[in-house]
């Protein structure tokens, strides 16, 4: 009877929505679906955060006519038949969330970007009469150019409605034990296989200027200043990515001179954070270190700049600078402990 008590009290709140929300993905391989995510994503001016006019100079005129036939034939390398790995994967996490929590709980999945997108998932909550959403960007490190951007876009969307249940937004959870406790986990496995000279992880790289817009007292000197992660560069999206790797490295045994952390996937002539991915993996064959295990933390799902460009073409540039060996860590995808990792977080917010 005490039960029966409990859960009608619990009901009588109202549902709870968990929103997930990775970055996006062009709805097919063809030019012309690739050219209109690209324009959707760098249109947004977080992600390229210069005036209006000059970002739709630079992304009508240049980047999405020529960039666009290049990124199809990319995005057909990692096309399978489900389609793009980044959104099927969100779509089992989705339905696997769903599952191990209770009859309260309703999950959505949104993209940033193009399809399924976030609108059509907040109205799927809303249908649900939901009293509370829980946002929960699938980025592990906060940037304004991902998790920022979600924020933005869900109170553009809610502002409009009538009734605006109560919003929770996860900004970062790069300290969530399930997170890196499973990068490091999959690892493992590799490691146990073989012997590496050294290990790599590339995240994606953002401009400095955004890192210095970000930074609290201006604290962030794109240095040794993230060798410490504390209150002052929490949410500096280089100090998270450096806190990241310190993680996963000590779950793994790694002295600090067994990795290197990187940044790939720069766009424009404008400084990006250092050290460069495919300048330091140049280097390290003259190091003697020509066996390399990668990982790709910045991201939760296989997608094309981690199994494309990390995966393949960073391997094919080490072997070309006498490099033998290079080897990827797959993503989280749809490992189960990332998905008790998600229900932890959910459940506490």
């Amino acid at each position: 009877m005490q039960v029966i008590e409990a859960n009608m009290k619990k009901s009588n709140h109202g549902k709870t929505g968990v929103l997930l929300v990775n970055l996006g993905t062009p709805d097919s391989t063809k030019t012309s679906d690739v050219r209109k995510y690209l324009r959707e994503f760098l249109m947004d001016k977080r992600v390229i955060d210069i005036p209006f006019l000059l970002r739709w100079m630079l992304v009508n005129l240049i980047i999405a006519p020529f960039r666009a036939p290049k990124s199809a034939k990319e995005y057909r390398k990692l096309w399978v038949e489900r389609g793009s790995p980044l959104k099927f994967y969100g779509e089992d996490v989705k339905e696997l969330l769903q599952n191990e929590l209770d009859e309260n709980y309703v999950v959505a999945l949104g993209m940033r970007y193009q399809s399924p997108s976030i609108k059509n998932a907040l109205e799927e909550l809303r249908n649900h009469k939901v009293a509370k959403i829980i946002v929960v960007p699938l980025f592990p490190q906060y940037a304004s150019a991902t998790s920022g951007s979600v924020h933005d876009k869900v109170m553009e969307i809610v502002q409009e409605w009538q009734i605006i249940p109560q919003l929770n937004f996860i900004s970062t959870f790069v300290e969530e034990p399930g997170f890196y406790k499973t990068f490091a986990s999959l690892g493992k496995k590799y490691l146990d296989k073989h012997k590496y000279d050294h290990v790599i992880f590339s995240f994606h790289g953002l401009p400095e200027r955004q890192i210095r817009k970000g930074s609290v007292d201006n604290y962030c000197k794109l240095g040794s200043c993230c060798n410490v992660y504390h209150d002052k560069n929490r949410f500096c999206y280089r100090a998270q990515c450096f806190q990241t790797a310190r993680l996963i490295a000590n779950e793994l045994n790694l002295s600090e001179d067994q990795y290197t952390v990187t940044f790939q996937s720069r766009l424009g002539n404008d400084p990006w954070i250092k050290p460069y991915t495919d300048e330091v993996l140049k280097d390290l064959p003259k190091e003697g270190k020509k066996s390399v295990l990668a990982f790709s933390p910045a991201f939760v799902s296989d997608c094309l700049e981690t199994t494309i460009e990390v995966g393949e073409e960073f391997k094919e540039e080490f072997e070309e600078a006498g490099g033998e060996r290079w080897d990827l860590v797959e993503s989280l995808n749809d490992n189960k402990d990332w998905v008790e990792t998600l229900k932890s977080l959910v459940l506490r917010n």
